[in-house]
């Protein structure tokens, strides 16, 4: 657990909810219909990064200290001085964000 499977054929995310086994996983949402699918584990030990957002917006995130804060209207164009360790897609209707460390 604490680690994030990334689909990168489909381009989606689920975290890891249990190790079921040497060669499966329990995730928080089905990311994978289909065979054939490419995907990367990553740990989720990252300090925080801030965001880069271009097209106006609300943007919910997990802030490094693990607090969950969607921020409303955030203007195009707008640097997010907030440490974030996750951009969550519910509530987020911000568009073109872009995470620098």
């Amino acid at each position: 657990q604490g680690y994030i499977v990334y689909n990168t054929t489909d381009s989606l995310a689920a975290l890891v909810t249990a190790v079921d086994s040497a060669t499966q996983l329990s995730l928080s949402a089905d990311i994978f219909t289909g065979s054939g699918k490419s995907y990367v584990i990553y740990a989720d030990v990252n300090p925080g990064c801030v965001l880069y957002v271009g097209g106006a917006g609300n943007v919910r995130v997990l802030t490094s200290s693990n607090a969950d804060l969607t921020f409303v209207g955030i203007a195009a164009g707008t640097f997010m001085p907030v440490q974030v360790k996750r951009v969550y897609s519910t509530d987020t209707t911000a568009t073109d964000i872009v995470a620098l460390w």
